[in-house]
């Protein structure tokens, strides 16, 4: 799985073998906003022109646009769990926030 992005926007892409096409999802948003493309040319295309008519129609009914996760994480914790964490993180030359960033990105 790789992603596109365009005007602060990510797209998740996958290929399809059934359809024979590459098959897009704007990511980290609650609306549903998906394209799809033979080449990836075009799959780039077809991204920036569902962002595009996603903005304008968010525009055209008043309504403002969800924007993507900003990678602000708010957490709480048990004070232990905490404790353990700045430990670990120091033990392993980071920052917490370089550690947890770590961790997490390898919990997919």
């Amino acid at each position: 799985m790789s992603t596109m992005n365009y005007k602060g926007y990510a797209a998740r892409i996958e290929y399809s073998d059934e359809d024979g096409c590459f098959i897009g999802h704007i990511a980290g948003i609650k609306d549903v906003i998906g394209f799809h493309a033979e080449s990836v040319k075009d799959l780039r295309a077809a991204f920036e022109e569902a962002v595009d008519d996603y903005l304008a129609t968010c525009e055209k009914v008043g309504r403002t646009p969800q924007k993507p996760y900003s990678g602000k994480l708010m957490l709480r914790v048990p004070p232990e769990v905490h404790a353990r964490a700045a430990m670990m993180a120091e033990a392993h030359g980071m920052s917490l926030n370089q550690w947890a960033a770590d961790i997490l990105s390898k919990a997919s």
